[in-house]
């Protein structure tokens, strides 16, 4: 049996199907098969047979936005398949809808019995997550009903509830207990000589407190002329690079893909929005740090993502303190949750604030969404949530108290709060880890680009002189007092952070990058470093490696101690052309649409940190987002930094 999961994604609902379009409920790949909606699984069987045996998968499902596969009964090449099926599936808002149409191969008339066992077990997403936590639930009633045309699933806990129902077109002979809670609907096809049967299976998730109306498609071709469209309206307009036809190839891609990644969100009057979700599988949620560089990324094409990610995150801007979601008033959310364990407390995540630099990147987009577009209602509108959010970074974040954006490792949360978030994202050279409070290098930057584009709106936009000069100040200050306490003049390179005692923490990271694009360097330190990225231990020939080859720390396969990310080299690009490093850019530019176009022009969240000269292809990181927002829109970024060169 394959191990793959191939997704389909809408919006909040995602399928991980196998290569015959089977859930089995058993992970595989890094992740578990499934059909989810809200951090929920609302199926987690959905496995046919065919005259009592598994079928032989003869083409497998394929990327795309329909798992389309071929299925025969298992036989020998002296006996020819009695009968071929055909399996295609869609989602769409919380709606998964299958065709199955079984042909008849031979002269003569054939009975064929189908049976599809189903089986949902409502199980958070974060139940599911090799974190080898376990999470207690009490009080929990699970209910099956058989319907005259399919089977209805409940679930219970206090006053959470779901539900999923699944229904059948024709309507099943029977369904039938499997004695471990599943259900099996079952058919008798009786077909004529070279006949065709056709079944038509939707399931609709109703996650809890969710009673919108949903629209149920009649066919999974009525789902994907929908997503066609939908892709159709962000693709239209964009000018796309006619001389480099690869990189054209992935801003497509990742503009569709981002249409496909749209979530509902709220904001601050309770309009309706459609925000970024950061990735399937486990990321289809909003997570401000990624909707705001995914909106950045976007926002000289596509403006629109960039307004409603402002307004869904001053929505959810902290207000008050509190310990559990790490809260303090002005701090801009870090992640979004649904489910049912961040509903009951158990996760941390319903709203979560344990991010340093979505803050100041919240300040950095509004400037920037401001000076791009010429629109200044959103920036006049949100004045007391961009003074709020300055307040944050001057006071909980520690520019006035200790200079510096500083974060510390939060239990039962994040430990590292920068985009580095792994445990052990933030080393030194040789492995061990920054202790205490941590300054991470990248965020100071961000702090530096929001202190300045929100002095530029407090003079243009809000009339305010005095409060633009005391923000110009602090930004020249944060600059002088960065060169001076990071600059590592041994190996001319900053460090990746400081630790909880002032020392540095040595690491040659790849956030240095990201220094560039925010242009918290001088030209001469910037060039030093820019070119410096473009050695071969930090460039892999797919892209800057997170920390270059050669250190204590580096391997290949970390998620971030020597992996290749494209947005984080996106950054880099952009930061690269700022400093006038225009081949550099493109170098990096060339090494991650040679990347994509390797992997059908889409970008993964990640990939491995392999060197090209040693492997022709990009090797996968094995627990990737595969649909990722920031690396959907990291071609767009390409092509700001070099156009199409």
């Amino acid at each position: 049996m394959t191990d793959r999961h191939h997704l389909l994604v809408h919006s909040t609902t995602f399928a991980a199907v196998g290569d015959g379009g089977d859930i089995t409920g058993v992970r595989g790949n890094g992740s578990p098969d499934g059909l989810f909606v809200r951090d929920a699984r609302h199926l987690s069987r959905w496995q046919l047979t065919v005259d009592g045996a598994v079928p032989e998968t003869l083409a497998p499902v394929a990327d795309g936005d329909a798992a389309r596969c071929v299925l025969v009964p298992r036989g020998g090449r002296t006996e020819p398949p009695a009968y071929t099926l055909f399996r295609e599936q869609a989602v769409s808002d919380s709606v998964f809808v299958e065709c199955l149409r079984v042909t008849g191969n031979r002269p003569v008339p054939s009975t064929v019995r189908l049976a599809l066992t189903v089986d949902a077990d409502f199980a958070d997403q974060f139940e599911l997550r090799s974190d080898h936590r376990t999470y207690f639930k009490s009080g929990v009633v699970r209910s099956r009903q058989v319907m005259d045309d399919g089977v209805e699933f409940r679930y219970r806990r206090g006053e959470w509830s779901s539900c999923t129902t699944v229904t059948a077109e024709p309507a099943p002979d029977g369904v039938e207990e499997t004695g471990t809670g599943a259900r099996r609907l079952v058919w008798t096809l009786d077909l004529e000589p070279h006949a065709t049967a056709e079944l038509t299976l939707r399931v609709i998730a109703r996650p809890h407190g969710d009673r919108r109306a949903v629209r149920v498609p009649r066919s999974p071709s009525a789902v994907n002329e929908r997503l066609l469209a939908l892709e159709g309206r962000f693709v239209e307009g964009v000018a796309f690079p006619t001389g480099w036809p690869e990189l054209a190839a992935a801003c497509a891609r990742g503009l569709a893909d981002l249409a496909a990644l749209q979530v509902p969100a709220t904001g601050p009057d309770g309009e309706e929005l459609r925000v970024p979700a950061a990735g399937a599988p486990w990321f289809l949620t909003l997570l401000g740090r990624d909707a705001l560089l995914t909106s950045l990324f976007t926002l000289p094409y596509r403006p629109g993502p960039a307004a409603d990610t402002l307004l869904a995150l001053a929505a959810t801007q902290a207000t008050g303190t509190a310990a559990g979601p790490v809260a303090q008033p002005g701090k801009i959310v870090h992640e979004v949750r649904h489910g049912e364990l961040a509903h009951f407390g158990q996760v941390p995540f319903r709203r979560y604030y344990g991010s340093v630099d979505a803050t100041p990147l919240f300040l950095v987009l509004l400037g920037a969404y401001t000076e791009r577009t010429g629109d200044t209602a959103i920036a006049r509108r949100l004045q007391p949530h961009a003074r709020a959010a300055i307040g944050w970074m001057l006071d909980h974040g520690g520019l006035t108290s200790r200079g510096y954006l500083v974060y510390r490792a939060d239990e039962g949360g994040l430990a590292n709060q920068n985009w580095k978030d792994s445990p052990g994202a933030i080393c030194s050279a040789d492995g061990s880890r920054a202790l205490g409070p941590v300054t991470a290098a990248g965020a100071q930057g961000y702090a530096y680009d929001a202190l300045r584009r929100t002095a530029w709106l407090a003079r243009t936009v809000w009339s305010d002189e005095v409060y633009a000069a005391l923000l110009e100040q602090a930004a020249a200050d944060l600059r002088d007092r960065f060169q001076r306490d990071f600059w590592m003049r041994e190996r001319s390179f900053p460090a990746l952070a400081l630790d909880g005692d002032g020392r540095q923490v040595d690491a040659l990271a790849s956030d240095a990058g990201h220094l560039l694009w925010s242009g918290l360097l001088d030209k001469e330190y910037g060039e030093v470093v820019g070119r410096r990225l473009l050695e071969p231990d930090f460039f892999s020939g797919w892209g800057v490696r997170t920390l270059a080859a050669g250190q204590g720390a580096y391997h290949p396969l970390s998620y971030h101690r020597g992996s290749v990310w494209p947005h984080d080299n996106a950054l880099i690009a952009l930061g690269l052309a700022r400093y006038g490093l225009h081949d550099e850019a493109r170098t990096v530019a060339h090494a991650l649409v040679d990347a994509a176009t390797a992997t059908g022009h889409r970008l993964p969240e990640v990939l491995a940190g392999y060197g090209r000269d040693t492997h022709a292809e990009p090797v996968p990181y094995p627990h990737a987002c595969v649909r990722e927002s920031r690396s959907a829109a990291a071609p767009l970024a390409l092509l700001t930094a070099v156009g199409g060169a």
